[in-house]
């Protein structure tokens, strides 16, 4: 009778024995994917107005004599203007004194204006910013990229204007240099008011970062930042069903960030071309406007994978190019 129960369950066991491996690669080959999320980022910048540039009129006694006051504006009007009619028609009273005070105001009011707008006073204290986002999914086959970035990280100065708007020119270069790689983009450009600008920027910041498991090398005003390579792959697996799989359906997915003053737009990402275009955009930008940015990877770490399921379901706002 022991015999019999015992051939009944053996049968039973197996099963039970096979299907739990099913289930333990199935998870184990999971949990390598959702593990697998090393990143780079290399950031900087500030949101802080600009400084409007000083200047300081001169006093100087025009050819016929007399004394040119200063106003704030940076203009004046001469004394030797006023006095001959002071007292004609009876001061103020008078109608002929009230046209030129009338006409004073007017050369006031104009004066201040084309001050401000020769660039005398040249930002206000509350400028419109332009917050730029461009990514850009490439195949892994195209590595080569990867030690680039991790170059650029490693020796780029994120403290300075110059050294910013060099690290973006830098981005942008490597990445035009492989466009046989070229396969998703996409692209989004947001006005706002400085005071705001910086919680937008922030905000699409941080939806790139929380996709990486692991910031692995960072360069964030200029603290230099790296993982040891024990730790850059925590959720590497070692079974049949990743090793099969991997390096099939591979991608790097690199994005790029900028705060710029004033209005600055890229087009709509709809071709390679479009997307040559907003590289080349990005790689242009002026240091003088650059205040702020962000340049982030995936995957950095060697031997990290971002597969179609993880690109599908991360950036699913991207398009094929």
């Amino acid at each position: 009778m022991q015999n019999k129960l015992q051939q009944l369950i053996k049968p039973f066991l197996k099963s039970l024995f096979v299907l739990s491996l099913v289930l333990l690669l199935a998870l184990g080959h999971t949990d390598g994917a959702l593990a697998a999320g090393s990143g780079g980022r290399i950031g900087g910048g500030s949101f802080r107005a600009p400084s409007s540039r000083t200047y300081n009129p001169r006093t100087y006694a025009p050819p016929g004599g007399g004394y040119y006051a200063p106003y704030p504006g940076g203009g004046g009007f001469g004394f030797p203007f006023l006095i001959p009619f002071w007292g004609i028609g009876g001061g103020f009273g008078g109608l002929f004194s009230i046209l030129i005070f009338f006409a004073i105001a007017n050369f006031l009011v104009q004066s201040f204006r084309r001050a401000s707008s020769g660039g005398e006073i040249e930002y206000s204290s509350n400028p419109t910013v332009s917050v730029t986002r461009l990514q850009i999914g490439l195949l892994a086959s195209g590595r080569d990229l990867q030690p680039e970035l991790n170059r650029i990280a490693e020796t780029a100065d994120t403290n300075s204007p110059e050294g910013r708007a060099e690290i973006l020119q830098e981005a942008s270069l490597a990445l035009l240099r492989h466009p046989e790689y070229w396969v998703y983009a996409g692209g989004e450009t947001k006005q706002a008011r400085l005071n705001s600008a910086e919680g937008e920027f922030n905000r699409l910041a941080l939806a790139e970062r929380s996709k990486f498991r692991e910031e692995t090398l960072s360069n964030v005003n200029n603290q230099l930042k790296a993982a040891a390579p024990a730790a850059a792959l925590p959720g590497e697996v070692d079974n049949p069903i990743e090793l099969f799989t991997k390096g099939a359906g591979e991608y790097i997915i690199v994005t790029l960030l900028a705060a710029t003053l004033g209005n600055f737009q890229i087009p709509a990402i709809n071709n390679s071309d479009d997307l040559s275009q907003a590289l080349r955009q990005f790689g242009s930008i002026p240091s003088d406007k650059l205040l702020a940015i962000e340049v982030l990877w995936t995957p950095q770490a060697e031997g990290d994978t971002l597969t179609s399921d993880d690109l599908l379901a991360e950036y699913a706002n991207l398009k094929l190019v």
